[in-house]
């Protein structure tokens, strides 16, 4: 006698299951992050190399368990991180990316989305919903978010560094080619974390000179080639500012790339500071991942919402960007698509 029948679906019943998985995969998807922080501390990318590996010689030389870390690279395996033969787990193109020799690695940046912090802020989305304008972070902290992350939490502030720098490799040398600086003659980059940018723009234009601004914590140790023995020294400065304040320095241009990303008052608080500094005829370029034109729109909106949570800030939208720059008395020549994920937006200090 048989028990269970063979029954097929109906393409209805195809549909609804489809639907019940993937709720039921996204209300899960807080396991994907957890997976990758923990992946990045065990040190999985940094010790797997380009032979399949069988976990339990992953294990051994890691010093963790053998049954535990198979669970853990299982569930990655499903988002494409880490792959596994008959022989053992190997590399994907992106569990490369969480190795730190990786050219283009994110490990860094894997750690900033997934530290502490913001574990410790997400459960409060519903509160910043309900009390839209209101910042949640200084609410509950009693101080700024990075004022407090430098105080409280110095290591995250290494963390961030590092992963802005990592960002940096993958946009500067794209930034490098689209812009046009042969009749600029000096360009400051406000907020521009140790300085890789910088750089980078100053190694493709060698007749300019460069200013890096930023806060003291993040210029302390500045990119080798702007440092005094470094070879870009004869044509650099470093100075500590805060763009919220002042900025210390008259430019032909001024650079603002992925900071501008306050709430709108401290965004357009930042621009008034660029066009107090700058003269009638500087530039102000705004290098940003615009959410609508946005070509990752789940990155891009899910950093939106991380932003909304730790500065009460946001990522713009195309008209979102243009009212700002308005608002700060400039005027917007154009917004020009950078491969493979910025925008630039370009503005003027008017006569």
């Amino acid at each position: 006698m048989t028990i269970v029948k063979n029954a097929q679906p109906g393409n209805g019943d195809d549909k609804r299951t489809a639907a019940v998985t993937s709720l039921r995969e996204l209300a899960l998807a807080s396991a994907a992050p957890a997976a990758l922080r923990a992946a990045i501390q065990v040190g999985v990318a940094d010790e797997l190399g380009d032979t399949p590996t069988p976990a339990e010689d992953l294990a051994r030389t890691l010093k963790v368990d053998a049954g535990v870390l198979g669970r853990l690279l299982l569930t990655l395996e499903q988002y494409g991180v880490f792959g596994r033969t008959p022989d053992g787990y190997t590399h994907t193109p992106a569990s490369r990316l969480l190795r730190e020799d990786s050219p283009q690695s994110l490990k860094f940046w894997v750690l900033w989305v997934t530290e502490p912090w913001a574990w410790e802020l997400w459960p409060h989305l519903e509160e910043a919903v309900r009390n839209t304008g209101k910042d949640l972070f200084e609410e509950k902290y009693g101080a700024e978010f990075f004022a407090y992350l430098h105080k409280e939490w110095p290591q995250s502030t290494e963390v961030f560094n590092k992963s802005q720098t990592e960002l940096s490799r993958i946009t500067s040398a794209a930034l490098a080619e689209a812009l046009d600086f042969s009749a600029v003659r000096t360009l400051a980059d406000v907020g521009g974390g140790r300085g890789y940018t910088l750089s980078t723009l100053l190694e493709k234009n060698p007749h300019l000179h460069g200013t890096l601004v930023d806060l003291p914590a993040a210029v302390a140790h500045p990119d080798p080639r702007l440092r005094p023995d470094g070879a870009l020294a004869s044509r650099s400065r470093v100075l500590t500012g805060d763009c919220l304040k002042k900025i210390p320095v008259e430019s032909d241009v001024y650079l603002f790339k992925s900071i501008l990303e306050w709430d709108d008052e401290r965004t357009v608080t930042a621009l008034r500071n660029a066009v107090a500094a700058g003269r009638p005829d500087s530039r102000i370029l705004i290098a940003t991942n615009l959410v609508d034109d946005s070509p990752e729109i789940r990155y891009a909106t899910g950093i939106d919402l991380l932003f909304l949570l730790n500065t009460n800030g946001r990522r713009h939208t195309r008209d979102g960007i243009t009212a700002l720059v308005e608002r700060a008395g400039l005027r917007l020549e154009g917004i020009s698509a950078v491969k493979p994920l910025l925008h630039v937006v370009e503005a003027s200090i008017p006569e």
